[in-house]
């Protein structure tokens, strides 16, 4: 019998008011009404098809991501958050998060997310700078960013996160970090910092603006991180700080190699049966095709050999250690086959190790696409 990691489950929900035009994630505007009821039902059947693969097992987070969640209403969140609870066990305990727009985030819908279980928000906030916003697509202003963080927290919710972008088109130093000044003075428990990054198939990836160069990139890096740190938050990931205690714990999941089952549209999965298989499912990206009853695009088994890369992937992007134990209670294999490679990481100084832990350095960290490679 193997050990089981922890399940997740994820949710999407598609659809966008407009298209921002940096996003490659899988995002639809929205061409009228959200089909809420209908979506909803749609997800639960879906669900249906893939509770057999857990059988009994605990979920012991959700995330609801698009797209923008906050587009479904306050009763169709309760229909689906009451039939996921009727198909499998969710701890009572879970986090439960669901992504939201500034411009979306109204009080009298968000206690009726809360009452439908919704304990942590995270608000797509991107940047403070009315010009900047402006560039990136958004449709909120500075404003409604703020108002949204202040009813986060007079809400009482578990825990909200801030999105925010950095390294964005003409960005200077200092705007970067006055975006970061302005958040900190909200004070959410949890703060996602990415670096704006442009993709294949998006706006921007046709007709890219000019970014900062990869000075001005590492100064931003190096005074932002400061900044947070001065101000109680600990980077737990490559984009991720919190302040202690308020780490996402769905996110922690992906890294650490766990499972979630993933329903909507372009929703991805990963689960590991007792027999050792491990299965990756992703769901028909289109609204269209999956309204139709199409859920399940493709899937396919992990190969053995792939399974240490996908392992050190995701788990090399945490600062904390990784326990040694983990890597064959989560992947079936036996620490040997890798063991060549960690020594070469070793020698190189990537890694550190104890009898129970791996620790990436910060050699590790900075050379990180070299350190998965030895795992390719």
């Amino acid at each position: 019998m193997r050990k089981l990691p922890p399940l997740s489950l994820y949710i999407h929900i598609p659809w966008c008011v407009q298209k921002c035009p940096y996003c490659d994630f899988n995002s639809h505007a929205l061409k009228g009404e959200v089909p809420h009821d209908d979506y909803v039902g749609h997800l639960l059947a879906d669900l249906d098809l893939d509770v057999e693969k857990v059988a009994g097992r605990t979920v012991g987070t959700i995330f609801i991501g698009g797209g923008t969640p906050s587009l479904l209403s306050a009763e169709a969140m309760q229909t689906l958050l009451d039939g996921v609870r009727a198909r499998l066990s969710v701890d009572p305990d879970a986090e439960i998060t669901m992504e939201a727009n500034p411009g979306t985030v109204e009080a009298d819908r968000f206690s009726g997310y809360q009452h439908a279980g919704i304990n942590r928000i995270s608000i797509g906030v991107q940047s403070f700078n009315a010009q900047k916003l402006e560039r990136l697509g958004r449709i909120h202003g500075p404003q409604e960013a703020k108002r949204a963080a202040h009813l986060a927290t007079a809400l009482g919710l578990r825990s909200f996160n801030l999105d925010l972008m950095h390294g964005l088109p003409d960005q200077s130093l200092e705007q970067a970090l006055d975006d970061l000044r302005q958040a900190i003075e909200l004070n959410p428990p949890h703060l996602s910092w990415y670096q704006l990054t442009i993709e294949p198939n998006t706006l921007f990836g046709s007709r890219p603006p000019v970014l900062p160069d990869d000075d001005a990139l590492w100064d931003i890096y190096q005074q932002g991180h400061q900044l947070m740190t001065a101000a109680g938050y600990q980077q737990y990931e490559t984009s991720a700080y919190a302040k202690p205690g308020y780490q996402c714990q769905h996110n922690l999941n992906y890294w650490r190699f766990g499972d979630y089952l993933g329903i909507g549209c372009g929703a991805h999965g990963k689960i590991t049966f007792s027999d050792g298989r491990i299965l990756r499912t992703a769901k028909t990206r289109h609204p269209r095709g999956y309204m139709q009853g199409r859920y399940l695009e493709k899937e396919h088994l992990v190969e053995e050999s792939d399974r240490p890369f996908e392992f050190f992937m995701n788990r090399f992007r945490l600062l904390e250690a990784a326990p040694r134990h983990e890597f064959a209670d989560f992947t079936g294999l036996d620490e040997a086959v890798i063991r060549p490679q960690l020594n070469d990481a070793l020698a190189k100084g990537y890694i550190v190790e104890s009898d129970e832990e791996w620790q990436i350095t910060e050699k590790g960290k900075l050379f990180l696409n070299s350190l998965l490679e030895l795992f390719l």
